[in-house]
């Protein structure tokens, strides 16, 4: 007979990830009720837990009620992050990319109402916030963020962009609301890419393609960041673009090779 084993499970840590675990793409938000009721945890239980996940920055406590997954869930998967395939598989290519451009490459995946960065390669002259891998900004105000928003359906956009999905600080071109950015929306699922024109942050501008999974829906997207004083947005879209989608075509073959 083996051995009995010593029990090291920490009860609390438990519900707190069984709580986390609950959150998906598919339903980004929760009220604590309805956790409590999906985890099999007494109300009490339940609202402790949440309470003491948000203190610690794991969940965010939204204007209407909703919990969602906070930055420091995110940032909590970077190392497994890049180990993924597709950053193995990307890579070279985003590097090919930087270096004909001599411009910032991102990719990056969408996650609730954010995007998450897998791979950053920075032109240093590019002034931004300290964003690296790990990171995550407001998909409303990204052009991988609104490529990757527009291939979701109306019924799920609807749930996982919310007010508090519009941050009080943004660039002068920002759309404030999703009734605002459904039109632009439907143009990006038309013509298959995005642009970034001081949205973000003033100075700033982007062009994003898509990363295309073997199911046929779009994974993430790749984008080049410049400073909106040497590119303007026709000069973008007529000589950067091109160089996105082909990079963004080379690794989406490579991803249904894979």
């Amino acid at each position: 007979m083996a051995d009995a084993k010593p029990e090291y499970r920490v009860e609390a840590l438990a519900k707190g990830l069984r709580l986390l675990s609950l959150f998906t793409e598919q339903r980004p938000t929760w009220r604590v009720t309805d956790l409590a009721e999906a985890a099999g945890l007494p109300m009490p239980t339940a609202y402790r837990v949440v309470q003491t996940l948000t203190s610690e920055g794991y969940l965010d406590h939204l204007p209407g009620g909703d919990y969602r997954p906070g930055v420091r869930v995110l940032t909590l998967g970077g190392a497994a992050l890049r180990s993924l395939d597709l950053v193995e598989l990307a890579t070279p290519r985003l590097q090919q990319l930087a270096a004909q451009t001599g411009e910032t490459v991102n990719l990056a995946v969408l996650t609730g109402d954010r995007v998450l960065y897998l791979v950053r390669l920075r032109n240093s002259d590019l002034v931004t916030a300290n964003i690296q891998v790990g990171s995550t900004l407001p998909a409303v105000h990204t052009s991988i963020g609104k490529l990757l928003l527009a291939d979701l359906e109306p019924e799920v956009l609807a749930k996982q962009i919310t007010e508090a999905s519009f941050p009080a600080q943004h660039g002068p071109n920002a759309k404030v609301s999703l009734d605002e950015l459904r039109e632009e929306l439907a143009r990006i699922r038309e013509q298959g890419w995005a642009v970034q024109d001081e949205e973000l942050a003033y100075g700033l501008r982007s062009v994003a393609g898509p990363i295309i999974g073997p199911d046929g829906r779009l994974i993430a997207g790749v984008n080049l960041a410049v400073q909106a004083r040497d590119w303007s947005a026709q000069r973008i879209v007529r000589e950067l673009k091109p160089v996105v989608l082909t990079t963004c075509d080379l690794i989406t073959r490579l991803v249904a090779g894979s």
